[in-house]
């Protein structure tokens, strides 16, 4: 690896020589990395390589800048982050810590993704919630119809709700303001997984009225697997009742280590987000997430937001002259950064995404649908006429 890189540019893949495929449409699933992310993670490896123990400090401050950086993105403040391993810790660390009654309502919703529903159903069976869903399909025509179900559902005493910022099938973008002064109204609180939005989509996290969120690294945010964090609005903390504490969670957790006669059980836990941060994490996986961030701030969430739409625009047209239904919102409003689409009748989504590969386009065919998902690297100029040629070949 060379010492320079080139600075991130819309529709450049430059900072991605060791990707093979010519079209890869599926950072909503996994995104490649890039030469500055590969470059942090060997560099912390060489770190403890060559330093062990000693290279402790170095990784301190890299997650403190980390820390920065995820506020810049989310507009929270550095001590209202947990890093955690991933979005599923952060619905966990929600789902197991809120301050549950027994007999309280908790709110889904009917098609989201399974990282999103399956903690909440574990603290229902533990503390005895009752779990209502409103479906997803009432927000299609437009957020009317599905706000005045989701409020129908709050009347009855909810006490959370929580919601994917961008559906996982369809790439719709939920009314996040919207709903968040619905719960605000009638006295119940917000929880939004956003690893299908954030850094592609821009967020205000105290301007929506979210009272937490969690996220993963390894899609928009194009970090790597194992990192991610939780957002928790400064006015919560004090209710929760940290289920996942470990020793880190204590105030003064290092001073054990370093001091003769501090080693004590009876510290308490603090009462920051990052009580969430009980014990070792992935500084490899972080430090990739820290790179990544650097990129996607330097060229900005409604940048790449506003590339990924026009990409969108210009394929939504050529699929559905074959035969494609796109599910894409009408609205621009709700448009998350990728597409997905029905296939034409007769054809199946697997067999469609094997051959897109065959062609070098790499997409994904989540319940039922093919998702064309591309970000800031990609340009249409250059991809789109190679994914005419494989879709035609594909369709026989």
């Amino acid at each position: 690896m060379s010492d320079a890189a080139p600075a991130p540019r819309l529709g450049d893949r430059a900072l991605f020589p060791d990707l093979t495929l010519p079209a890869y449409l599926n950072h909503a699933g996994i995104s490649p990395p890039s030469r500055p992310v590969q470059r942090a993670v060997a560099e912390q490896l060489q770190a403890y390589a060559g330093r062990g123990g000693e290279a402790v400090t170095g990784m301190l401050a890299m997650r403190a800048r980390l820390r920065q950086r995820l506020a810049r993105v989310t507009g929270a403040r550095p001590e209202d982050l947990a890093l955690t391993s991933g979005a599923t810790h952060g619905i966990q660390a929600v789902a197991l810590s809120f301050p549950w009654r027994r007999g309280d309502r908790l709110v889904l919703f009917e098609g989201e993704f399974p990282a999103n529903v399956t903690p909440w159903q574990r603290a229902a069976a533990l503390f005895g919630l009752e779990v209502r869903f409103v479906p997803l399909a009432r927000f299609e025509a437009g957020d009317g119809e599905g706000l005045a179900a989701f409020e129908a559902e709050l009347r009855r005493g909810a006490r959370l709700a929580a919601v994917s910022a961008v559906q996982f099938s369809s790439g719709r973008a939920m009314p996040l303001r919207e709903l968040g002064a619905l719960c605000a109204r009638h006295g119940a609180e917000l929880f939004v997984d956003a690893i299908q939005a954030l850094g592609a989509v821009p967020l205000d996290l105290p301007a929506l009225g979210v009272d937490y969120l969690a996220c993963g690294a390894h899609k928009w945010l194009m970090g790597a697997e194992g990192a991610g964090f939780l957002y928790v609005r400064p006015e919560r903390l004090a209710a929760l009742r940290p289920a996942l504490a470990g020793w880190l969670s204590h105030e003064e957790a290092f001073s054990f280590l370093v001091e003769p006669g501090q080693l004590r059980y009876d510290r308490p836990i603090r009462r920051e987000a990052s009580l969430f941060e009980a014990g070792s994490a992935s500084a490899l996986s972080q430090a990739a997430l820290d790179a990544s961030l650097g990129l996607i701030l330097e060229l900005g969430p409604a940048a790449i937001h506003a590339h990924v739409n026009r990409y969108l625009d210009r394929l939504e047209p050529l699929l559905a002259a074959r035969g494609f239904a796109s599910r894409r919102p009408r609205d621009p409003a709700r448009r998350g950064p990728f597409l997905s689409a029905a296939p034409p009748p007769g054809h199946s989504p697997r067999q469609l995404r094997e051959a897109l590969l065959r062609a070098g386009v790499a997409v994904a065919t989540p319940d039922g649908l093919v998702r064309f998902a591309p970000h800031w690297p990609n340009d249409a100029d250059r991809e789109l006429p190679a994914i005419e040629a494989a879709l035609d070949a594909a369709r026989g």
